[in-house]
């Protein structure tokens, strides 16, 4: 079998970018890479949203960008700006096209559908798919979203839904997610933070369906598009092993309080090649230890209280966007921190610190 210098498993958001990465740096020109992902085609089935607090690659791949946004709970809307930080939405089938068609220009890039296929025992390896053990006390953050378009205008495409908590919880944290990509498309999404222990939050088309006639009351419409996954709010098992590096949420790569993953693979996939001549030696990358530890903190108050965590969530929206957004993407400093921090309510997270 044929053996290859570096072995991407996974080709999906943190293989293809890491891949990326590696070949328009010329990091691939006179190596071999393997990239093993079993899917038989590329077509779009994800989107990836993120406020824009670092420069990316995929600019060209954004379906849109909105610097306002609102957040709603029963009874109130809280409308902010994000001048400074643009939130920016990736169709994930411009992505796969834009990579796939930069790496069909190097002969040294193969795809294969199982690792079985190669001789792996020589090379280094890029690993993206993430060793999750099932446990019934996991939190995870599930979510289904369709695509809908309008035959008249509709939406104010100028500004985004985050959180939109007016709808029913079930003991859980539940609330929808709208992006209009223009006056008569968006796309809407429920969303639940919960530990998934049965299917009774599943009921997805009809979640979706009531809250666009409902909440958005919009009874005329079709759906043209259709995503659901789920992210896991707890870090994968990521031993350190000779040879092998974990990328993606495989290797710690998603903010636990917050599910974005995105742009923390885009300067993960930038500090490996940066580093990509010493690459069996470097450094462990991760996000910063203050945000592990305060988003343990974080999750501990939502799986103890999730009926508070509207409020919490509105509340942390009070102060400063930018400031917020700093610290939602791993970008702020201590003064930012502590803003967000005094927003909270005191006693549950201190109880929750000492847990």
């Amino acid at each position: 079998m044929k053996e290859f210098d570096y072995i991407i498993i996974g080709g999906g958001c943190a293989g293809l970018s890491l891949a990326y990465e590696l070949e328009i740096h010329k990091k691939l020109k006179n190596k071999s890479l393997a990239i093993i992902e079993p899917r038989e085609e590329y077509k779009r089935d994800k989107t990836w949203s993120f406020w824009k607090v670092t420069p990316h690659n995929f600019d060209d791949c954004v379906k849109k960008n909105w610097t306002n946004f609102s957040i709603n709970i029963t009874g109130n809307t809280n409308h902010l700006e994000c001048n400074s930080y643009p939130y920016q939405s990736i169709d994930s089938g411009l992505f796969y096209e834009k990579i796939n068609n930069k790496l069909r220009e190097n002969g040294n890039i193969s795809f294969f559908n199982d690792l079985k296929e190669i001789n792996s025992e020589n090379s280094f390896l890029f690993n993206s798919v993430p060793n999750i053990i099932k446990n019934h006390l996991n939190l995870w953050q599930h979510f289904c979203g369709v695509e809908i378009e309008t035959e008249s205008d509709f939406f104010d495409d100028s500004i985004y839904n985050l959180m939109d908590f007016d709808c029913e919880q079930r003991e859980s944290v539940h609330f929808f997610y709208t992006l209009p990509y223009s006056k008569n498309k968006a796309l809407v999404e429920t969303t639940w933070l919960s530990k998934m222990v049965d299917n009774s939050q599943k009921d997805y088309d009809k979640q979706i369906k009531n809250y666009i006639e409902k909440n958005l009351n919009l009874k005329n419409y079709k759906i043209t598009y259709k995503e659901e996954g789920a992210i896991p709010l707890f870090y994968p098992l990521n031993k350190k092993e000779r040879n092998k590096i974990n990328i993606g949420t495989a290797g710690g790569m998603t903010r636990l309080s917050t599910g974005y993953t995105f742009l923390n693979i885009q300067e993960h996939s930038k500090y490996i090649r940066e580093n990509f001549e010493n690459i069996t030696n470097i450094n462990k990358f991760e996000i910063a230890k203050k945000y592990q530890f305060l988003d343990e903190i974080f999750l501990r108050v939502l799986e103890k209280h999730p009926e508070k965590m509207s409020e919490i969530f509105f509340k942390m929206f009070e102060a400063s966007p930018n400031t917020v957004i700093k610290f939602l993407s791993n970008k702020s400093n201590f003064f930012d921190d502590l803003s967000i921090i005094l927003k909270m309510p005191k006693l549950i997270f201190i109880k929750a610190l000492f847990k």
